[in-house]
């Protein structure tokens, strides 16, 4: 049998199996270049090495540390708390305060699973005290983390960038903009929810002035943390890794103050955000040697014919592409996606004139929806586990915050300047 089709069952039945995806990728990898003559073995650590052995690939490590600071330091907290100040009046209260408060710490963490446990862990618990049904509390919290990865900063836009060669501060930027929309959008359909089974507003009335300049005070610290990264990153002053550096120092020194963190607290944030990076780069090393593979095999041309055969206009292939990613979105996680996909439709979007940004961004953000997609959505079972709930329940309960977020991936597709114009405006 054809070592290239001996690499493709495995790789699927390693997958079905349950094996973690970078585990499959790697393995399968392995047993087509055993099987192939004149590809030495070591071709195997070298293209994992040469992968992951990049500067801007430090930025991944350094926001996880970044996040996992402000996970311990209080800064969740604080969020809420200002959050609960702007929309704390409005019918359904408390899930829009926790739909704005992932959007705050979006802007900090770049990874859904931090907004959503760090959120999760305190809104959840007063969501089911005041009443609100425990599937719908899950689900808000579920669809509002999903806006980590797109809000900027962004790990996974950090790994597409690391792939083309596609400015990080450019993805950064068109993140924004959907970002945005989708978080007004999911507020909306939380309202309509809301008053549809009667949950009520948390505060009575709208708070003043005075009242929400105060608690922004209190929270100024956390709040200016996006700020000093975007604008460091836009100035010029540093690059997206060094943000991460200034990120980690920035969140590690607002913890030790505020008394927040204590040294006993660093060996297990170490280890957290140590684990979780290693799952990152591991898979980017592996999927970096079957990729190659796929690329010796001539598969991105072959999808470049294909997909140009079906339609060469632009927003077409767009829709095609969110189709098949939202698809492929049911059984793995974006950081095994993007890896994979990245390179193979480069190509694609640059022979039919899609840019760069646009594609980089609609890419990660969708593959991140797949999140709280079922069967495989890795960030229902984990709000699921906060909230003590069924994950068929969660499932159920997220599908009209989903419905919103892919209607705003089809109108990024098919108008990709929802994308485009703030990066284009910013960094000409």
């Amino acid at each position: 049998m054809n070592a290239a089709i001996i690499m493709g069952i495995l790789f699927f039945v390693l997958l079905i199996s349950g094996l973690p995806i970078s585990f499959a990728t790697g393995l399968a990898a392995m047993v087509y270049i055993l099987l192939t003559p004149n590809i030495p073995a070591i071709l195997i650590p070298q293209r994992m090495f040469v992968t992951v052995d990049s500067f801007a690939l430090m930025a991944i490590p350094l926001f996880i540390l970044a996040g996992e600071l402000m996970n311990s330091g209080g800064i969740t907290r604080k969020i809420v708390d200002f959050s609960s100040k702007l929309v704390g009046h409005i019918t359904g209260g408390l899930a829009h305060i926790s739909i704005l408060a992932c959007m705050i710490f979006a802007g900090m963490c770049g990874s859904c699973t931090a907004a959503g446990v760090s959120v999760g862990s305190m809104m959840i618990p007063a969501l089911k005290k005041e009443n609100y049904d425990v599937d719908f509390s899950a689900a808000v919290i579920a669809s509002a983390a999903v806006l980590g990865p797109v809000i900027p900063p962004s790990i996974i836009m950090v790994v597409y960038a690391s792939l083309t060669g596609t400015s990080v501060a450019k993805l950064f930027l068109g993140g924004i903009a959907p970002g945005i929309i989708i978080g007004m959008l999911l507020m909306f359909t939380a309202y309509r929810i809301s008053k549809k089974r009667g949950y009520q507003a948390k505060l009575a009335k709208r708070c003043s002035l005075k009242e929400i300049m105060v608690s922004f005070r209190k929270s100024l610290a956390a709040l200016l943390l996006p700020i000093v990264i975007i604008g460091g990153i836009l100035s010029g002053m540093f690059t997206a890794t060094e943000a991460g550096a200034i990120g980690v120092a920035y969140a590690g020194a607002v913890g030790f103050l505020s008394g927040e963190i204590h040294i006993s607290d660093v060996k297990r944030i170490l280890l957290n955000a140590a684990k979780s990076s290693t799952n990152i780069l591991f898979l980017m090393g592996t999927g970096a040697v079957f990729g190659w593979i796929l690329t010796s095999l001539q598969i991105p041309q072959m999808m470049t014919r294909l997909l140009i055969g079906i339609s060469s206009q632009p927003q077409i292939l767009m829709l095609i592409i969110i189709a098949f990613v939202l698809f492929l979105g049911c059984f793995l996680a974006d950081a095994a996606i993007v890896p994979v996909l990245a390179p193979l439709l480069f190509p694609v979007i640059q022979q039919v004139g899609i840019d760069p940004v646009a594609f980089g961004v609609i890419l990660c953000t969708t593959a991140v929806v797949g999140n709280i997609t079922p069967p495989v959505g890795g960030l229902l079972f984990v709000i699921s586990g906060v909230g003590n709930v069924s994950v068929t329940k969660t499932a159920r309960a997220v599908l009209p915050f989903l419905a919103v977020i892919v209607c705003v991936l089809v109108a990024c597709g098919i108008f990709p300047q929802i994308v485009t114009t703030i990066p284009d405006l910013l960094m000409k």
